[in-house]
């Protein structure tokens, strides 16, 4: 690789995600895996630096960062995967932005196949760094339909914390909204947290919508649909990870 100029290097794995290719997590995977090649070599090194000067190919396509950077909510419907691809070819979620952004976009976090709500995608690794850090705290909110009357001591059960399978799951709050209608915030959100929880106590879930993410809400955005978000947003999501790294 030829030397460059330090002052303008960067790592590896920032400039895939500063080229909307993945979050930088998921961008070091990518590199591990040797799809990467940098001025002709392939580059499996995440300490590797790189800048505009040099030829970064994914997949044998040239990438370049990308200067306007994209901060979408998305509604994701149910049956939709947060994946950039799926082996099973089942429908991905980022398809449904593709026709309306050039850019390439990732999401911020996930949510399972089978539910459904607010999913962010960005082109912009730091903003998906930050938010995904787990020390960002941010307040995630659930509205979860179940399929018969929910047991009267599940509230408290989960805002007190209960083990399952090994695995310690505590919700910031539970608010019963009826018989079969749970409001859950989470602010650590383990995987399938909500599901494994409903699970241990043979509760069925008809429906899991996630209607909030800190200070951005679902509202009237009906499944499918997608909006840019608005500077405030994604200022006020930047201050509620106040507590993160500084990237």
């Amino acid at each position: 690789m030829p030397a460059n100029d330090e002052k303008n290097e960067i790592r590896l794995q920032v400039f895939l995600a500063h080229s909307g290719v993945a979050s930088r997590r998921a961008s070091e995977k990518i590199i591990l895996d040797g799809r990467v090649s940098v001025n002709g070599t392939v580059v499996t090194e995440l300490g590797t630096k790189v800048s505009d000067k040099d030829e970064v190919l994914l997949d044998g396509k040239k990438i370049t960062p990308e200067e306007k950077k994209r901060y979408v909510l998305l509604n994701k419907p149910a049956g939709f995967v947060c994946s950039l691809s799926d082996e099973k070819d089942r429908p991905i979620a980022a398809d449904l932005l593709k026709d309306a952004y050039s850019e390439r976009l990732y999401n911020v976090g996930r949510l399972d196949m089978f539910s459904q709500g607010l999913i962010i995608f960005t082109n912009d690794g730091n903003f998906a760094a930050r938010l995904s850090h787990p020390s960002a705290e941010l307040e995630k909110e659930y509205i979860v339909d179940s399929s018969m009357p929910l047991p009267r001591s599940l509230c408290e059960e989960f805002e007190k914390g209960l083990r399952v399978d090994g695995v310690f799951y505590k919700c910031k709050s539970a608010h019963e909204l009826n018989a079969r209608k749970i409001k859950i915030v989470l602010v650590e959100g383990k995987n399938r947290e909500i599901r494994n929880v409903f699970a241990s106590k043979e509760i069925g879930i008809k429906k899991l919508t996630r209607v909030r993410i800190g200070n951005v809400e679902l509202k009237d955005l009906k499944p499918g649909e997608f909006r840019d978000l608005t500077a405030e947003e994604v200022q006020g999501l930047l201050k509620l990870c106040r507590k993160t790294e500084k990237f």
